[in-house]
């Protein structure tokens, strides 16, 4: 309260000797009081100082990466997009072959990614039907609210989509990534309906591989270099106009899973070259929400490898070593009829990175 009245004064203009001659100024005069009010005047003004630099430098970081960062419309704003409706959310979504030819639907990674970069499979168009599309909350599909983004969500989602495409008959599943995990946990919930399945990297089964897979991952998601990218794409979001409310997010999202599977010792791509696989749009909320996903979940994913009776193909990259040839040889073990075949020259993406090695053996494993 006397700090209070004497700034009070202070402010008033009141005459100086009536301020010198106030107990408070007394009370100031002590030495060890006044290296204290200085000390409390240099770290304001320093303080001060940092905040204005960080504002500063804020402001900078804004305006330097002001620019355009077009994002693609999903099937919401964009109808020349194929696509079709399953359970009430609208997916991306396009076909290939004959549809009385055996049927593939091709399963992404993410969860969040989207189909672009598997499309090499469109070679076997010409003995089979292939289908494509991005998951729900992913690529072009339209985005939802993160409680629709489970792994029994997604199951249902996959079981529809068969049941719009093949309600007659088995088909072939051909998951990549955390697609192939998607594939892996559907063998469980109706095996009469998948003839046999294709397996390209799955990342994990079970709730202890996850977390193994976490640890491996943060060096690739920590360091200097990494959070500078990841600021900057921050950044850059803010600029993102449309053409929805999710876009700018699903921007920042994006550039950040970009830099995390290009970093240069992440065994996701061969040593000395780039992750370029192509991608349409991520989904940030998807991704999200999966890294919320509980054990319980996870399991599921080896408790549909373990009960399935049918083929089964794993198909490990040469040049990843982190979930590669070793990781798939224990996820082999989960299967009653499973086979592993390595693919030379190629990372974490397969198709994209050697389509010339990688679609023959999918090929010879659906002629058996």
């Amino acid at each position: 309260m006397q700090q209070a009245a004497h700034f009070g004064l202070a402010a008033s203009g009141a005459p100086a000797e009536m301020l010198e001659d106030s107990p408070m100024a007394q009370q100031n005069s002590n030495p060890a009081r006044k290296t204290i009010m200085r000390a409390f005047k240099i770290v304001l003004i320093i303080s001060g100082g940092v905040i204005g630099a960080l504002i500063l430098a804020t402001l900078g970081l804004y305006f330097a990466t002001s620019g355009q960062y077009p994002v693609l419309a999903t099937v919401e704003d964009d109808a020349s997009l194929p696509q079709i409706e399953i359970n009430g959310v609208r997916l991306h979504a396009e076909t290939y072959g004959d549809p009385s030819h055996p049927m593939i639907i091709v399963l992404h990674g993410g969860p969040g990614g989207d189909y672009r970069s598997q499309l090499g499979a469109r070679s076997l168009a010409d003995t089979n039907f292939v289908v494509f599309y991005d998951q729900r909350g992913a690529g072009l599909s339209e985005r939802v609210p993160a409680e629709d983004l489970s792994v029994p969500m997604y199951m249902a989602e996959l079981d529809a989509v068969i049941e719009y495409y093949s309600p007659d008959r088995p088909v072939t599943l051909l998951g990549h990534s955390w697609g192939a995990m998607l594939a892996t946990a559907y063998l469980g919930e109706a095996p009469e309906k998948v003839a046999r399945a294709i397996l390209l990297e799955p990342g994990f089964f079970t709730g202890e591989e996850a977390q193994d897979w976490m640890t491996q991952a943060k060096p690739y998601m920590s360091g200097l270099g990494f959070y500078k990218q990841a600021a900057i794409a921050a950044f850059q979001s803010l600029h993102v106009s449309g053409p929805d409310q999710s876009a700018g997010q699903d921007y920042m999202m994006g550039e950040i899973i970009h830099e995390f599977v290009n970093h240069p010792d992440n065994p996701y791509h061969c040593p000395g070259e780039d992750f370029d696989a192509a991608a349409w749009r991520f989904g940030a909320t998807a991704n999200q929400a999966a890294g919320k996903t509980g054990a319980a979940e996870i399991d599921l994913i080896a408790q549909g490898a373990q009960s399935y009776t049918g083929p089964v193909l794993l198909l490990a990259s040469a040049c990843n070593d982190w979930i590669g040839e070793d990781a798939q040889r224990v996820h082999l073990s989960f299967f009653q009829k499973g086979e592993l075949m390595i693919v030379p020259n190629s990372g974490h993406d397969l198709i994209w990175d050697n389509p010339d090695e990688t679609m023959p053996l999918i090929r010879a494993f659906l002629d058996k």
